[in-house]
């Protein structure tokens, strides 16, 4: 069985408060990106390298990954799904990789989540999809949204999930990212929590155009001064055409929202990122 797992975008992030637990609440909108890649509509994926875990059916291809193999969240995931399930699953997982680390898109969420949603599947579906999130949850925040993979207000750390009605279909989506990483940790300790904020899930009533100055992610105001590419990189997005454009999560990718695909290729071709992809929404 084949599945191509897409990433996400955050459309808004605000930082509420610092928990005492050390965590900090947050709402945020998940929205899901690359569903549609490497259709005839959007040929383009989102490289060989193979590395294998030993001693198991799990293989990795495409980009090298920045971790032990061990550790990688698709390893971790057919752990955790076999050992809650009672036995070895005995399928061969196979990765092949393309998201760069450390972006803000998920990627290694949604390998995981996609992981145990094909492998509960495969195996009769013992679990349930509220059964399968909480699995989802202790291997990673973001990795819940991911099951059921649709728009979504996250609350909490981002385990705390409510549909919303938001379709951007019919846009185009840039992803760009600087050759900067920023790891979790430099990304949250220089934010300050702020409530108050206007309700996203209103603010995403509005139409794409009146985003700009409405919808922020509190993590630009942290991550910005770390390296000159992001805004200059944002600016290049609006500059390009943008309708809305946002650093996703906490970094270090930026994405810029079109109206269709010939501005969206436009823009891939006059905003210079190390890093690129135009996607279909």
């Amino acid at each position: 069985m084949i599945s191509f797992v897409n990433a996400k975008i955050n459309i808004g992030l605000h930082i509420i408060r610092k928990r005492p637990d050390g965590y900090h609440d947050l709402e945020t909108v998940f929205y899901p990106v690359g569903v549609y890649a490497g259709s005839p509509q959007n040929p383009a994926a989102f490289c060989d390298v193979l590395e294998a875990v030993p001693g198991s059916g799990i293989r990795f291809l495409g980009r090298k990954m920045d971790c032990p193999v061990e550790k990688n969240l698709v390893t971790k995931a057919v752990r955790l799904f076999e050992e809650r399930f009672g036995r070895e699953c005995g399928q061969m997982v196979v990765l092949e990789k393309h998201l760069p680390d450390q972006a803000g898109l998920g990627g290694g969420s949604a390998d995981a989540a996609f992981t145990l949603r094909l492998l509960n599947e495969l195996n009769g579906n013992p679990f349930s999809l509220e059964e399968l999130e909480a699995l989802a949850l202790t291997l990673g925040a973001d990795c819940p949204v991911f099951i059921r993979n649709e728009a979504a207000y996250a609350e909490g750390v981002g385990e705390r999930l409510q549909p919303v009605e938001l379709s951007l279909t019919g846009r185009w989506l840039l992803v760009v990212k600087p050759d900067f990483a920023v790891s979790t940790r430099e990304a949250f300790a220089g934010v300050r929590p702020c409530g108050g904020r206007e309700d996203l899930r209103e603010l995403i009533k509005l139409p794409v155009e009146e985003w700009r100055g409405r919808i922020s992610n509190d993590f630009e105001a942290s991550i910005f001064p770390l390296c000159p590419d992001f805004p200059r990189l944002k600016e290049a997005l609006y500059d390009s055409g943008a309708l809305y454009a946002s650093l996703s999560g906490s970094g270090s990718a930026l994405y810029g929202i079109y109206a269709d695909r010939q501005a969206c290729e436009r823009a891939y071709n006059e905003v210079d990122a190390p890093y690129k992809a135009a996607l279909m929404l």
